[in-house]
């Protein structure tokens, strides 16, 4: 069949074995795959192991229609049904990353393998290429639960990429806020307001951490001074750039008994000064995809058109385009998702 995979040189397009499912899956015709900022760190990473590097097709926020069910299923999902899933199958020695692994197809091909348990029916009305979001929005349903924002409390997105773009989605979908959106582009600063966002800065003209009064933030005494049964303030931050020195600048911005969940994927290594975050008594909480009902929280609310979806699908491409995809998603700016339609 035809896919999109590493290489040591990047990206190409050619045949791959046709995948086999296995007891417990169903084979499935990827019909909108979006492509992940892991994806091209995932790219990068492989094209330094030179020929050690395994050949991955990628791919693992997907919307697929149902061809056959495999052995060992029930046959609740007839073919043609629509459906997304949690990237994850499980192999002979335990879960598999599906389109993260070699041994897994991802959504980048003609047809991938899914665990029939795991499945989500796509409601009719629902595009592919907007359910196709489901797993990046389950990210930061995910984040905003593990902030626990109460009503009134103020939310600082640091950084409008897909995911800072995602959590701001999330966060006014549950009617949180209001939501202060900080980023240095003006095309993701046009982004975040048309997603909501009730106040959006350029940081290098404004800076978030200067707003606190204006917003009615009330600043908490220090822990020995603090009343009984205040257990937090009333501030929540979401770090979604991942660059050093970031989480450091909001522990110093935000006011004392804050929240900050890091989303933003950072790769290079990074320092805090604890005494900072201690002196504050600033909780900070990192987290990492979703749990099971999140990434069905995250179809429920794409279905329920609370979220704008069309402002994240900002260009498609079909499975010969991929590669000139990821070149575009290098230049932050021209893009936020681009969705593969691999038929």
């Amino acid at each position: 069949m035809k896919a999109a995979f590493t290489t040591t040189d990047g990206v190409r397009v050619g045949e791959v074995p046709e995948p086999i499912p296995g007891k417990g899956q169903v084979l499935v015709a990827p019909l909108s795959a979006g492509i992940c900022g892991s994806d091209l760190h995932m790219v990068d990473a492989l094209a330094g192991l030179g020929d050690a590097a395994p050949r991955i097709v990628m791919g693992h926020e997907f919307c697929a229609e149902i061809l056959e069910a495999g052995p060992g299923t029930s046959g609740r999902f007839a073919p043609g049904t629509r459906v997304v899933s949690v990237p994850h199958i499980l192999g002979p020695s335990g879960p598999v990353d599906l389109g993260l692994s070699p041994e897994s197809p991802g959504g980048f091909a003609q047809r991938s393998v899914m665990q029939e348990s795991l499945l989500l029916r796509v409601p009719d009305d629902l595009a592919d290429d907007h359910a196709a979001l489901t797993e990046p929005f389950a990210v930061a349903v995910h984040a905003v639960r593990a902030a626990r924002p109460e009503p009134g409390d103020v939310a600082l997105v640091v950084g409008c990429g897909p995911i800072g773009l995602a959590v701001i989605a999330a966060l006014k979908a549950d009617g949180h806020g209001p939501v202060v959106a900080a980023d240095f582009s003006p095309a993701r600063r046009a982004l975040a307001e048309r997603l909501g966002a009730d106040i959006v800065l350029d940081p290098a003209e404004s800076s978030p951490y200067e707003r606190w009064a204006e917003l009615e933030v009330v600043e908490q005494p220090p822990s020995p001074l603090l009343e009984e049964g205040i257990l937090a303030g009333n501030v929540v931050a979401f770090e979604c750039v991942g660059a050093p020195g970031l989480i450091q600048q909001i522990i110093d911005g935000v006011p004392r008994h804050s929240r900050i969940v890091v989303v933003g994927v950072g790769i290079a290594p990074d320092t805090i000064t604890p005494v900072s975050a201690i002196l504050k008594e600033v909780s900070l909480a990192f987290v990492f995809a979703y749990r099971q009902q999140e990434f069905a929280h995250a179809l429920e609310m794409l279905a329920s058109g609370r979220v704008d979806a069309q402002a994240f699908v900002t260009g498609s491409v079909g499975l010969d385009g991929v590669a000139d995809a990821f070149a575009d998603l290098r230049t932050p700016d021209e893009h936020v998702k681009v969705i593969v339609r691999p038929r």
